[in-house]
């Protein structure tokens, strides 16, 4: 078995990846290695440590055993899943309907739609819109927030386009309408396309902050990113720990602080990196079908 040999180029680029890796690696490690500490070991941790000083759980276990931690999760699961689904159900609909020949319009529409791309809505404006609708403190009003992306809509209907038009007369002439032919013919034709745009709502929407904090604002309606940011940003203890635990002044309130905030990150952050092994996974079984030939 002969041993490939790398070009000069090669090494340096290989070394440059290696080396970019590990700067975003060490960082994010060293969050593990912090939030799995024995609590009187986690002061000799340097900021390079990747692994822990002893090995505890009680910093999970303060976290996971507050219902406020489970609420939010289960919010931010719930807008999630059912926001990615609506996102790629609107988006590929509609990719669909602007890549159909002779629709009337089309060049209106499209303009309308990369003005709106470059000037967004206004804060005010959508505060206004979402009172005037009632979902004010609604889950929903995170769900149909962002339904469409203009710059995702753009490269599904890039794909779109590629699907042969034969493929679709055939579908007509044998009687199949734009659903069928949507849902049948075009989605799994572009089953890539697909994953690349959803995995980008996914992590968008478990990301999101900023409008959950303006559009939710009761406890049973918070997500987990406002509450990361309310505990981590603002060194709000009170929120995972309990104003009964800071009081009495116990073994729970003189925990480390930069502990449960690295333990919280961990929660926030494990979800959404589970994704990428199952979308990279189909988009190694993409590739190796489209490389076949008869």
């Amino acid at each position: 078995m002969a041993h490939r040999k790398f070009s000069l180029a090669q090494l340096i680029i290989i070394l440059i990846l290696c080396t970019s890796a590990l700067f975003m690696l060490v960082p994010i490690l060293n969050i593990f290695a912090q939030s799995f500490s024995d609590p009187g070991l986690v002061n000799k941790l340097q900021g390079y440590d990747i692994l822990p000083k002893g090995f505890s759980l009680i910093n999970y276990k303060v976290i996971l055993s507050n219902d406020i931690v489970w609420r939010s999760i289960s919010n931010s699961i719930f807008i999630t899943v059912v926001g990615v689904t609506f996102n790629i159900l609107l988006t590929s609909s509609t990719a669909y309907v602007l890549t159909r020949h002779g629709l009337v319009g089309k060049k209106v529409i499209m303009y309308f739609l990369i003005i709106v791309m470059i000037f967004e809505p206004g804060i005010v404006q959508e505060y206004f819109v979402m009172k005037h609708i009632g979902l004010m403190d609604n889950l929903w009003a995170m769900v149909i927030y962002k339904s469409v992306n203009v710059y995702y809509l753009i490269i599904l209907m890039r794909f779109f386009e590629d699907v042969p038009e034969s493929l679709i007369e055939a579908a007509t002439i044998d009687g199949a309408g734009h659903m069928s032919i949507l849902f049948k013919i075009m989605i799994p034709l572009s089953k890539i396309p697909l994953l690349t745009v959803g995995m980008f709502y996914g992590v968008f929407r478990w990301n999101e902050f900023f409008k959950s904090s303006v559009y939710l604002s009761s406890k049973k309606n918070t997500v987990l990113q406002v509450l990361l940011r309310q505990f981590v940003i603002n060194s709000d203890s009170q929120v995972l720990v309990g104003a009964s635990n800071l009081f009495a002044n116990n073994a729970i309130a003189k925990l480390d602080n930069g502990s449960l905030k690295a333990a919280t990150i961990v929660i926030a952050m494990v979800p959404i990196l589970m994704i990428y092994p199952v979308i990279l996974k189909h988009y190694t079984s993409g590739v190796l079908s489209g490389g076949v030939k008869e």
